[in-house]
C-alpha cells in the first residue's frame, strides 16, 4: 500500500470533499503539514486535487462517454475515475499507462476484482479513443459550463446579468492558476525589503497596483517561508485589500468591521491607523472570533477587539451613530472566489443567493445606523451577482435618503482600476479576468446627515 500512498492520499482527500462537503484548500493544508511527502510529490497532490475538483463537470462528461451502465458509482470509484482522468488529459509529464496501472491497482486495494476491472475498461478506452472536442457543442451556455466545469444554471444566469462574451471570459479564468498576493505589516517592514528577501530566496514577486502594502507572488511558496508566522506578512487577494484602502482611514479613529473573520481586513484597517485608535471587529461565530484574535496578536497589533455577534442586530450593542467608518464584507455565496475554492460553484443554488441577500440587506440596515454622520461605510462581498452586489445598494439608498453613494473613491485608486470595465452607478465589480484577482465587488458610502 506503500507504494500507492499519494495516490491513495488524493483518493482520501476527494471523498472528504464530495461526502463531507470539505474545503479543498483546508483539507489539502492540512494534509501537506502532517504527511512527510517530498516537494515534488506535494506539488502533484495539489495539482491534482485542484486540477480534479477544478474540472469536475469536463471530467464527469468525459466519462459519461465510455460508460454504457449509468449505474450509480460509489463516491471513492468515482473520485478514483475523476482524478485519473484529470492526470490523463490535462497533465502531461505522468504516462497514461503508469496512470491506468496505479489507479487499477488502488482498485484491488479498495474493492474487489471487478470494480478494478471496471476502472481498467473506462479508462482503457478512454486512453484509445480519445476525449470529444468540446468546441463541437452547439449551444454555447452548454459548451461554456462543460467547458469549464460551471453548473448550467450558474452560467445561464450570468450570461443573463453579463452578456455570454464575459461569462465566457469569466468561467475559463476561473479555472487557471491565479498568483497569490501578501500585505506587509508596514509597522514591522516595508513591501521593498521583504520582496527583496522573497527574491534572494528564488521567489518571482512584483509589487500590487492595488496597495502599496500589496505583493503578488509570480513564482514560491510563501507557507515555506517565516515571514508568516514572525508577522512580516499576511495572505490577502489584492482585491480584497481594496475595502481597507478605500475607508480613509486616521489614526485614532472609531471603526466597526461587521463581519470581520478571519481577520485580514481589521488587521489591516489597524495597521492604515498605525494601530492607534478603537477598532471593533465582530462576526457570528466564537471559535472565528479566535482567528480574528490570532491573526492580530502575530502582526502585533493591539487597537483591535474582537467579539462574537451578530451583525444584524448590533444595534442593540452600540448607540445610533457611534462609529467614524464602517466595513460590512458581507457573507456572501462567494461565487467570485471559485479559483481558490472551486468546490463553491457545485454547492450553491438560486436559493442560496437569494437567502443571502437578504442577510446582506438586514446587516446593511442595522450598521448603517450605526454610522456618524460625515461617515463612510464600505460594503464588498466576494461574489459577482448582482442581487448580493448592486440590488443590495440600490435598496438600501431608496429607503434611506440620509446616505449616498460615494464615487470619490475612485479617484483614490490606482490608474488601472479606474479603468476597469465593472465600475457602475454603484460601485466597482472586479471580476477575475480582469485583474486576476477573485471576483469582487466594492462601493463606499456616506451617511450625509
Amino acid at each position: 500500500m506503500a507504494k500507492y500512498q499519494l495516490r491513495q492520499t488524493m483518493l482520501d482527500i476527494l471523498i472528504r470533499i464530495e461526502k463531507d462537503k470539505g474545503f479543498s484548500n483546508l483539507l489539502l493544508n492540512h494534509e501537506l503539514q502532517q504527511t512527510d511527502f517530498n516537494e515534488k510529490d506535494k506539488r502533484l497532490l495539489t495539482e491534482v486535487i485542484y486540477g480534479t475538483v477544478q474540472n469536475q463537470i469536463t471530467i464527469d462528461y468525459y466519462l459519461a462517454q465510455f460508460m454504457k451502465n449509468k449505474k450509480k458509482l460509489d463516491i471513492w470509484v468515482k473520485q478514483l475515475l475523476r482524478m485519473s482522468v484529470y492526470q490523463m488529459v490535462y497533465l502531461e509529464k505522468i504516462p497514461d499507462h503508469a496512470i491506468v496501472h496505479e489507479s487499477v491497482e488502488i482498485a484491488k486495494i479498495r474493492g474487489h476484482k471487478g470494480t478494478a476491472s471496471f476502472v481498467n475498461g473506462i479508462l482503457r478506452s478512454m486512453q484509445r479513443k480519445g476525449v470529444p472536442d468540446l468546441s463541437l457543442i452547439a449551444n454555447p451556455i452548454e459548451r461554456i459550463s462543460i467547458e469549464t466545469s460551471h453548473p448550467l444554471w450558474l452560467v445561464e444566469r450570468w450570461a443573463e446579468m453579463y452578456g455570454i462574451e464575459k461569462t465566457d471570459a469569466m468561467c475559463h479564468e476561473n479555472i487557471k492558476h491565479f498568483p497569490m498576493s501578501i500585505r506587509i505589516q508596514p509597522m514591522k517592514t516595508t513591501r521593498a525589503s521583504v520582496m527583496m528577501q522573497l527574491e534572494n530566496e528564488g521567489f518571482e514577486v512584483e509589487p500590487s497596483s492595488f496597495s502599496s502594502q500589496g505583493i503578488l507572488i509570480k513564482k514560491g511558496n510563501i507557507f515555506q517561508t517565516t515571514l508568516l508566522q514572525d508577522g512580516f506578512v499576511t495572505v490577502q487577494d489584492q482585491s480584497s485589500m481594496l475595502t481597507a484602502e478605500s475607508l480613509q482611514l486616521e489614526p485614532g479613529m472609531k471603526v466597526l468591521d461587521t463581519c470581520s473573520a478571519p481577520g485580514g481586513k481589521a488587521t489591516h484597517i489597524a495597521e492604515l491607523m498605525t494601530d492607534q485608535g478603537d477598532i471593533h471587529a465582530c462576526d457570528l461565530h466564537q471559535k472565528k472570533v479566535k482567528l480574528i484574535e490570532e491573526k492580530a496578536a502575530i502582526l502585533d497589533l493591539h487597537a483591535i477587539s474582537a467579539f462574537q455577534g451578530d451583525a444584524r442586530k448590533l444595534d442593540e450593542k452600540y448607540e445610533e451613530a457611534s462609529f467614524d467608518r464602517i466595513l460590512i464584507d458581507a457573507p456572501c455565496s462567494g461565487l467570485g472566489v471559485i479559483n481558490g475554492k472551486p468546490e463553491i460553484k457545485y454547492e450553491k443554488q438560486p436559493s442560496d443567493i437569494e437567502r443571502l441577500a437578504s442577510i446582506q440587506q438586514d446587516i446593511i440596515e442595522t450598521a448603517a445606523s450605526l454610522l456618524k454622520p460625515g461617515g463612510l461605510l464600505i460594503y464588498s462581498t466576494c461574489t459577482v451577482d448582482k442581487m448580493e452586489n448592486n440590488q443590495v445598494v440600490q435598496t438600501f439608498l431608496e429607503n434611506h435618503p440620509a446616505f449616498s453613494i460615494d464615487l470619490t473613491f475612485k479617484n483614490e485608486l490606482s490608474e488601472s482600476l479606474k479603468q476597469a470595465p465593472g465600475w457602475s452607478a454603484e460601485g466597482l465589480q472586479l471580476f477575475p479576468q480582469d485583474f486576476q484577482t477573485d471576483g469582487f465587488f466594492l462601493t463606499r458610502i456616506k451617511r450625509d446627515t
